[in-house]
């Protein structure tokens, strides 16, 4: 069973980085714990509990999209994946418990200037040998050091399905009837009840 390689994951993210490496790494490590091949179309459901770099490596390793409907975000903010094959009705859930890599104080002072906005070419040299070090660490590390597995402690989440689309009443654009909210005598989509409950 082959599964993608990190370039095949950089070059569809764009960049590497070691967010991007740990997705990659925590998809194999999924797909094997289940012994499973790509998804070819919906067998395959991944929960991710963060919309980080991370989550790409799913996309290309186990073929998980929100266009099919087997990526399902909850915006929890955790490094945590569930990975289920709706086949065998099985899961793992992988929760990053990896503790990082050591930084130098020189380091800690370049990503705090750098996240200040400071692109100096010294600043930018430091960031970036300190990501390299740290995305090899990740794609080096044995993956019992950078995941803690488990059963999954959700459901199996319901195959994705397609709804009726109606016009909201007040912009006139298109929404998924479920995702419609009811505001006094009209149907709303989300931005405009929120713009209503905004004018009271």
């Amino acid at each position: 069973m082959a599964l993608a390689d990190f370039a095949a994951v950089v070059a569809f993210h764009g960049h590497c980085c070691p967010g991007l490496a740990m997705g990659y790494r925590a998809a194999v490590a999924a797909m094997t714990r289940l012994g499973l091949a790509r998804a070819k179309d919906e067998d395959l459901v991944v929960v991710v509990e963060n919309d980080s770099c991370a989550v790409d490596g799913f996309q290309v390793v186990a073929g998980c999209t929100f266009g099919k409907g087997n990526l399902v975000f909850r915006d929890y903010g955790k490094q945590v994946y569930t990975l289920f094959d709706r086949r065998r009705q099985e899961g793992v859930r992988l929760a990053v418990c990896w503790p990082g890599v050591s930084e130098s104080e020189e380091e800690q002072e370049a990503w705090r200037r750098y996240l200040a906005g400071d692109r100096s070419n010294r600043v930018a040299r430091i960031v970036e040998q300190t990501r390299q070090r740290k995305m090899a660490a990740i794609l080096a590390a044995a993956e019992e050091k950078l995941f803690c597995f488990g059963p999954p402690q959700e459901p199996l989440p319901e195959r994705a399905r397609v709804h009726p689309t109606v016009a909201c009443d007040r912009c006139g654009e298109r929404v998924m009837a479920p995702r419609v909210v009811r505001w006094q005598d009209r149907s709303l989509c989300r931005p405009c009840a929120d713009r209503e409950a905004v004018s009271l």
